[in-house]
């Protein structure tokens, strides 16, 4: 099977612009294609595993990839499945992040001379003259046909900023750039970008001449990959000081019935033959396939050792052996209690399941928390260093987040 069948077959693929042509260059390995990654955080999330393993597939396919740190639209932002303005990010806090992703990337993509390059479209659209940008392409673009667009219309009612207006035409001249000076024939993204991914291959031709438009192809991949980050509204970062390899491994291993042979298809390197039978797979098997899912993404962002010691860890939790060692825990001072106690409200907060002591509040008072298997009865229980010294306390948040705490 071919790259182009294969990506169709994993269900990566959601709409295309010429899906022959698409399928002659990709398959050939002629396609040099584009992803961009605004850099909003100093981490990529799992909601950015889609781009990254796509990536990869395609460049083991001999296709050359370009990862576009949107240091430029980043200042702008992204209206694009939003119901309000992103928070406003300074230069140096897009410098940052954009340096952050870079060595997160290079764990899935090979760069170097004649590999993959990583650009950063404030190279070109920070020095951009307003007037001249006007010039060159706002002729291109009808405004009656970017306010039908999907990304503009969810944000009509509570007000389209003219800022984020603009970010159809700077994503649009980003391909319109690449093409030019890289020879970026192919973008791809989620489907809520399709709007502006069209942008993009219509300035090409108008600007260009419609010879150069068999040459930019747009490829859409289904945006699902975005939601499969998120858990209980926050994210699940790739660094790992962020979320730990055991709780990135958690996260995967307590995806729904429904989602996790999706999962598999999309996101592992697993073969399509092995995923094909595991398909079958019904009741108690589809644990095993959580664990199987689990196990492969901690081993591609984290490496194979802390896979492994995750899934050690997860084993030990909850009934089928293996090892405590690497279970998420917090080591407390005696800086960390008052009157020689901590309460359970502090204790939540201070390893991380809690954000805030008022969550932390409501998590107790909706009987969402034990220790040692005990339900907490009341916001004011707390602990001394006695019973957090030695093997300390074990907190169990919700049904499976756990948490050892000592001295």
């Amino acid at each position: 099977m071919q790259i182009y069948e294969e990506l169709k077959a994993r269900g990566l693929i959601a709409q295309v612009t010429n899906e022959d042509e698409i399928r002659e260059m990709v398959n050939a390995g002629k396609a040099t294609f584009y992803i961009g990654f605004d850099c909003t955080a100093d981490s990529l999330t799992a909601g950015h595993f889609m781009a990254l393993t796509l990536m990869k597939r395609l460049q083991q396919a001999g296709n050359k990839p370009i990862a576009l740190i949107g240091g430029g639209t980043t200042m702008i932002g992204d209206p694009s499945g939003r119901t309000d303005m992103r928070k406003m990010l300074s230069k140096e806090d897009i410098d940052h992040n954009a340096a952050c992703f870079k060595r997160q990337m290079e764990k899935f993509i090979d760069f170097g001379p004649g590999k993959a390059m990583m650009l950063n479209n404030a190279d070109w659209l920070l020095g951009l003259n307003y007037i001249e940008l006007l010039r060159e392409v706002g002729a291109c673009f009808s405004v009656n046909n970017m306010l039908r667009a999907e990304c503009y219309k969810q944000r009509m009612e509570k007000g389209l900023s003219f800022l984020e207006f603009n970010y159809m035409i700077m994503q649009s001249y980003d391909f319109y750039y690449m093409f030019q000076h890289y020879g970026c024939n192919m973008e791809f993204g989620g489907d809520d970008q399709w709007s502006n991914m069209l942008g993009g291959t219509e300035l090409i031709r108008r600007k260009l001449g419609k010879d150069a438009h068999a040459m930019t192809i747009t490829l859409l991949t289904d945006s699902n990959g975005n939601k499969m980050g998120k858990t209980a509204g926050n994210a699940v970062w790739l660094d790992p000081e962020k979320t730990s390899p055991y709780d990135f491994y958690q996260y995967w291993r307590n995806v729904g019935d429904a989602d996790v042979m999706r999962c598999i298809r999309m996101l592992t390197f697993l073969p399509l033959e092995q995923i094909n039978e595991m398909d079958k797979w019904e009741g108690s098997e589809l644990n095993r396939a959580k664990e199987i899912l689990a196990y492969e993404l901690t081993k591609l962002v984290h490496g194979e050792d802390e896979a492994n010691k995750a899934q050690e860890s997860a084993k030990a939790l909850f009934g089928g052996g293996g090892s405590m060692e690497n279970v998420p825990s917090t080591t407390l001072t005696d800086a960390d209690l008052t009157d020689g106690k901590i309460d359970i409200l502090s204790l939540l907060v201070k390893t991380g399941l809690c954000p805030s002591r008022g969550e932390a509040r409501r998590l107790v008072q909706q009987n969402g928390v034990t220790v040692d298997e005990q339900k907490v009865s009341g916001i004011d229980e707390s602990y001394d260093k006695d019973r957090l010294s030695g093997d300390g306390i074990m907190i169990k948040k919700g049904k499976k987040v756990y948490h050892k705490v000592s001295m």
